[in-house]
This record gives structure tokens, C-alpha cells and sequence, in this order.
């Protein structure tokens, strides 16, 4: 999972790619970069950390240009080095191009295969440098028409934002895997991951960008394409994003995060039996789905767990080491709240387990009672391939047990999941959903060599 932004202007635009990424810096924390076009060439500034470490006052000062890009990044596909970072930039019949990408592509180590056997050298190891060579491979001077061909080959999840030295185009694959939004502010126009991006800079948000939906700002104007005009999408947007990765102020093809997260909550609730004093939400994922709950169940809301403000995700760690490190450092209980309380502590999703067992051992020390586990999500059963760092199954916790063997494992006692069809229901049925972490149902397979080549 990745955050890209492009913004198209008349001035120069380093710091609003700056603040916009800071808005998303929850969507990757390993590395970022700013690309910018000044007119006649591309000047760009990428490196490993955080956002407002890695892009200093001086640097953004130099970096002129009223057309840019923008990324921050967290490795599913490639290593977390410094190779890997984008966006990327590279120069093609005597021009250049520059390109940021959220998602993953099924089919990466098959064109990279072709692409190696045709005598193209790699940089890096991620699945963004082979859409860049597919895309360099077939332009001839139009740029929609070398990204409907290279739509063409590259399969599965992908949002883009590109970038000539006189155009900036956002791509989103057939399903709508990935979000995408397109805002305006004045005569600008800007491409972002989450709206949040948009809302920094003073803009109003349009409109999501369609699934296949290929949108090209040059010359002061936008002008819309579609991948093919015989395709006709099934719109299949990750759900994932509205359970975990997006901000709360977030909205997807139609969906509130927020609103979402609190429903699931209430209907987790619902008929519930438990004899408990307060509901204790995992920061910071987990409140609206415990405001939910406490709304339905009448139970008082209850700062049970302090996060430490200067901490990330631990989610997005790149090892499982981290991750446990990272959840002793972010979060601490409230001794004085907890102790001697029943309790609902509720959270978001549980993928490998391991999160969740250690945040019940830290509610017992501090001298919780009782502890019973909800989680406003069903068990995440599957390994994601669309851009979701949801590992082997071998790894998923719930992949193979049932809930009991879940429930011993984190130590809590009690555990209850929402169920799949009532997590739909949530949404309000406002857009179709790829659900495939939790029931297996790939919307985009993926591909041996053989189907490759009859692609």
C-alpha cells in the first residue's frame, strides 16, 4: 500500500506536493519523493523516511515546476531500499516521463521475464519499474494510447499518476482496486489517494476516477479515456481500505470511512450478551468501530490505551520484529482506567495475531478482569495480492483456525468477528468490493507464463 498525488498548476507546486504528502504519510512510511516538471525537464528528490525528514526547506525551494508528482511508499512488492523508491524517472524518445504507483500487479515477475529476455536491464526489484519499461516500450508520441497498450499487459492493482514534461495523466486499473480522487483548486487540478490530500491545500474534491478511467490534464484542460472501449468494469475497490488503511475523513467510491467504521461497530453490538463496564478502543483504527459499539450497546467509551503520538503504523512495519517492537512503544495501558473492569476492546481486523496478543497481555498486567476481543472486520483468511502487506497464508492466523484457536492464541476471553455479509451491509451497498482477504474470491487471478503470452 502506497499514497500517490499529482497536481497540476500554473505555479510552482513543491510545497503543496509537500503538505499533500504529509496528509498521507499513514499510506507508507519506509520512503518518499517529489517529481516536478519545470517545462523542459524533470527534477526530482526521493530517499529512504519519513516525509518531512527526507524534504528539506532548501530542497523544496530548488525544486521548481508547476506539474509534479508525488509518492510515499510501503514495500509489497520489491524491498524496502532506496532503489525501490519513487516516484520513478526515465527518458524515453528524447523525452522524459515520471512515474508513481499504488498497488500491486500480479503478473510482475512474468514482464519482467519478457523484458529481460528483450535486453531491458533493472534498476530496483518492484512491480513499478516494469509498468515504466512496458509504458517507455510501446510510446510512440501518444501517451494514452502506449497506456492503453501497457493496460493491456499489466495485471491487477494499480493506481498511477504520470507525468511529461508538459502533462500529468492518472490512471486506475478496470476494478478500481486502488482509490484515486481528482480535486481542483482554482485553475489546478490534483490526483490523490485520499481526499485528505485535496482537503490540505484548500481544494474541492470532484469526483473518484473511474475504474479504467485514464485522465490527461494538459494545456490548462482534463480530457477523460477509458482503457477500452468493449470493456465494461466490474468495480471491485478494497474493502481493506475502509476497515484499516484509510484515514477516518477518507472517502472511496462513495463510502465514509468513518461512517463505515462506526456502523460496523453498532452491528457488531448488536445482541450482545456481555456483562462489561467500559469499551476500550485500539487506538487510533479502532475508535469509530468502539464509538459504534458503545453507541449500540450503551456501554460508557473508555481511553483504555494511550498511543504514543511519535510512533507509525505498526501494520506497515516491514518486519514482524518491528511490529511487536513498535506496539510496546506505541501503546501503554491506562492502569488506573482498566483495572479491575470488565472490558470490550475493540479493534479493526486481526491478520497475523500477534498484535492483538500482545495488547490483551498488556491489558492483564495493567489489571483488566476481563477482556473480550471485537473486531469490526471478519477473519482475514487470505493473502492479498492487490497491494494489502497481508502475508503467506501460512503466516494469517485465521487461515485454517477457528475462532476458539484464535482466541486462545491472543488470550482474551472472549472473540467475536463481524460477519462478511453484515460488513457489506455497512456500506450501504454504495459500491461493489474486493473481499478476497476474507473469502478467496480473486477478482484478477494470477497468471502463469502460458496465459501471459496469450494475453
Amino acid at each position: 500500500m502506497c499514497g500517490i498525488v499529482g497536481i497540476y498548476s500554473n505555479k510552482d507546486i513543491a510545497k503543496e506536493l509537500y503538505y499533500s504528502l504529509y496528509s498521507i504519510q499513514h499510506r507508507g512510511q519506509e520512503s518518499c519523493g517529489i517529481a516536478i516538471s519545470n517545462g523542459d525537464n524533470i527534477n526530482y528528490k526521493k530517499d529512504m523516511g519519513l516525509v518531512g525528514d527526507v524534504f528539506k526547506e532548501s530542497e523544496l525551494a530548488n525544486l521548481k515546476g508547476s506539474i509534479g508528482i508525488g509518492h510515499v511508499r510501503y514495500s509489497t512488492a520489491g524491498g524496502s531500499h532506496l532503489a525501490n523508491c519513487q516516484p520513478l524517472v526515465g527518458r524515453c524518445r528524447k523525452r522524459e516521463l515520471a512515474l508513481a504507483h499504488n498497488g500491486n500487479l500480479v503478473n510482475a515477475n512474468y514482464l519482467r521475464d519478457m523484458l529481460e529476455e528483450d535486453g531491458y536491464m533493472f534498476q530496483a526489484n518492484s512491480d513499478t519499474e516494469v509498468i515504466l519499461y512496458i509504458l517507455a516500450r510501446y510510446y510512440k508520441g501518444d501517451i494514452v494510447e502506449s497506456i492503453k497498450i501497457t493496460m493491456d499487459y499489466i495485471k491487477g492493482a494499480y493506481s498511477l499518476v504520470i507525468m511529461g514534461e508538459d502533462e500529468l495523466v492518472a490512471v486506475r486499473d478496470p476494478h478500481g482496486f486502488r482509490p484515486l480522487v481528482l480535486g481542483k483548486k482554482g485553475d489546478e487540478y490534483i490526483f490523490a489517494s485520499e481526499n485528505c490530500a485535496i482537503d490540505i491545500l484548500g481544494g474541492e474534491v470532484i469526483r473518484d476516477v473511474e475504474p479504467g478511467e485514464i485522465i490527461v490534464a494538459k494545456d490548462g484542460k482534463l480530457k477523460s479515456y477509458f482503457y477500452s472501449e468493449n470493456y465494461k468494469p466490474v468495480k471491485r475497490s478494497c474493502i481493506f481500505e475502509h476497515i484499516y488503511f484509510a484515514r477516518n475523513d477518507a472517502t472511496i467510491d462513495n463510502v465514509n470511512a468513518y461512517d463505515f467504521r462506526v456502523k460496523c461497530g453498532e452491528v457488531l453490538a448488536k445482541d450482545e450478551d456481555i456483562k462489561a463496564d467500559i469499551v476500550v478502543p485500539v487506538p487510533d483504527s479502532g475508535w469509530a468501530g468502539a464509538v459504534g459499539y458503545s453507541n449500540e450497546s450503551k456501554l460508557p467509551l473508555s481511553e483504555g490505551l494511550v498511543k504514543n503520538r511519535y510512533v507509525g503504523r505498526t501494520f506497515i512495519k516491514p518486519t514482524q520484529e518491528e511490529r511487536e517492537i513498535g506496539v510496546k512503544i506505541k501503546l501503554n495501558p491506562l492502569s488506573n482506567v482498566v483495572k479491575g473492569k470488565s472490558i470490550v476492546l475493540v479493534d479493526d481486523s486481526v491478520v497475523r495475531g500477534t498484535t492483538s496478543k500482545l495488547i490483551v497481555k498488556s491489558l492483564r498486567d495493567a489489571g483488566a478482569s476481563e477482556i473480550h476481543l471485537r473486531i469490526t472486520s471478519p477473519p482475514v483468511q487470505y493473502s492479498c495480492y492487490y497491494g494489502i502487506d497481508t502475508p503467506h497464508r501460512s503466516n494469517l492466523i485465521a487461515s485454517g483456525n477457528d475462532v476458539e484457536y484464535i482466541r486462545e492464541y491472543i488470550g482474551c476471553d472472549s472473540l467475536k468477528f463481524l460477519d462478511i455479509d453484515l460488513m457489506v451491509e455497512a456500506t450501504e451497498n454504495k459500491a461493489t468490493f474486493c473481499k478476497a482477504c476474507f473469502d478467496g474470491d480473486y477478482p484478477v487471478k494470477k497468471l502463469d507464463r502460458e496465459e501471459l503470452l496469450s494475453c
